[in-house]
């Protein structure tokens, strides 16, 4: 079901190469979402309406989803999941919350401060995938840090629902009634993507879009960047989990299936040192996939090329591995192991020990379940508060600083031959240079 690489002994010089990884060729798919992205641009709300018709097969009046149909999928909620979204909305500002960074004046000489303020972007546009699974959960990481960084306007975006009479997903409606959302439309792949770039008679355009999706919402963030901020590309969801002989592997087992559930080329990779945790996890996820429900999609993700089991020599040249890996989700299941997981440099979340295994940062941990994958999380970070922060440098300097300063702005202006840099100090000063 799961294949092995065995790299006891000397590790080879990069590892990327022989780790197994998904494989997403957004190249290929950019001339065919740069024809949606242009007629959205041009056409606006129309195209968008004829590309939901062509792509979802849902005829719509108006992709802006009616304010009492968001209000309506609310109050039928099962009470049950609305009390588990109120309990994730509630953890996730806890931790969101505690990001928001607070300005700060530095004096650098008498009369001369720099600040750095921090300002949040304007408008974003908030992308909700849909497809074989239903995430009123993304709608919660999406929208909580956005609200907590003080975003003044926000707008959601989830596919058109044929079964739901062309609206997104009830649970994403009263999820976004949860949150206060009350822009929401019923738009999903590159179209969705275009309408907040571009703006269209329904929907102002945005100053950032960020949110997981298939590879034509990735595909269009590429494509759309500049114009467009955005939070990363993502590709197919991803496990790693680094264990020795200490761990459960009825336990590794499980959530190495949890992620496969996601999709057939979503990757699940187990990192160890024990042979005999190698051998019981391969035993155990047989019966564990045929015991639950989507065990044909499962069964595909963990036979692919993308997941496996690789051997190490010990738990040193695992940390190396998992590094090179570099997750967007990161298991320890070691002795020890919040050390271990202290030496980590390079996951987009971490989960330390047998009691924090990834489905519950996906919901209830706090922490945010949009993360970087396909090993950007060598260079990249989760969506936070941050992401939709701007630093902006105030400069305030007196007459007295920049005299003090201005023969030393003079020489480098010299030095990189750019005399009007040197002059527009002059200027200020007679033309002459204060000694």
């Amino acid at each position: 079901m799961i294949s092995r690489i065995d790299l006891r002994g000397t590790l080879p010089e990069d590892l990327r190469d022989v780790l197994p990884r998904a494989e997403l060729d957004v190249e290929a798919a950019l001339e065919k979402v740069r024809i949606i992205c242009e007629d959205v641009r041009h056409r606006g709300a129309e195209a968008v309406r004829e590309l939901t018709a062509r792509f979802d097969g849902v005829e719509l009046e108006s992709a802006r989803v009616p304010a009492e149909a968001i209000s309506r999928a609310l109050a039928e909620l099962d009470p049950r999941v609305e009390a588990a979204l109120r309990e994730s909305i509630r953890r996730a500002r806890l931790v969101h919350r505690d990001q928001r960074r607070a300005d700060v004046t530095t004096r650098v000489v008498p009369g001369g401060t720099v600040t750095e303020r921090w300002v949040p972007v304007e408008r974003v546009g908030l992308y909700v995938p849909g497809g074989r699974a239903v995430y009123p959960s993304s709608v919660v990481m999406n929208v909580v840090p956005a609200q907590e960084a003080g975003v003044p306007s926000l707008a959601v975006a989830s596919p058109a629902q044929k079964e739901f009479g062309g609206l997104p997903h009830p649970a994403v409606l009263a999820a976004c009634a949860l949150l206060g959302v009350d822009e929401v439309h019923a738009v999903g792949g590159a179209q969705a993507v275009a309408m907040f770039a571009y703006g269209t008679a329904e929907c102002a355009p945005v100053t950032m879009v960020t949110g997981p999706g298939n590879i034509w919402v990735t595909a269009a963030k590429r494509l759309l960047k500049g114009r467009i901020g955005i939070d990363s590309e993502a590709g197919p969801t991803e496990i790693a989990i680094l264990a020795d002989a200490t761990a459960d592997p009825v336990h590794v087992a499980a959530d190495l299936i949890s992620q496969a559930e996601h999709d057939t080329i979503a990757a699940s990779v187990l990192v160890t040192d024990s042979v005999e945790l190698a051998d019981a996890v391969e035993r155990e996820l047989p019966r564990q996939v045929a015991a639950t429900k989507h065990t044909e999609r499962i069964t595909e993700a963990l036979s692919g090329r993308q997941s496996g089991i690789v051997l190490v020599g010990d738990l040193e040249d695992g940390l190396r591995v998992v590094d090179a890996y570099a997750a967007e989700h990161l298991e320890i299941h070691t002795a020890n192991a919040p050390a271990i997981a202290a030496r980590v440099r390079n996951a987009g979340a971490v989960f330390v020990g047998a009691y924090a295994p990834v489905s519950l940062g996906d919901y209830l941990a706090g922490s945010n379940h949009v993360l970087p994958t396909g090993g950007c999380a060598c260079h990249s970070s989760g969506l936070s508060v941050q992401t939709f922060l701007r630093g902006i440098h105030v400069v305030d300097y007196d007459r007295e600083a920049l005299a003090e300063a201005a023969a030393h702005v003079c020489v480098l202006a010299d030095a990189e031959d750019l005399p009007a840099h040197g002059a527009a100090i002059r200027a200020r000063f007679g033309w002459e240079i204060p000694s």
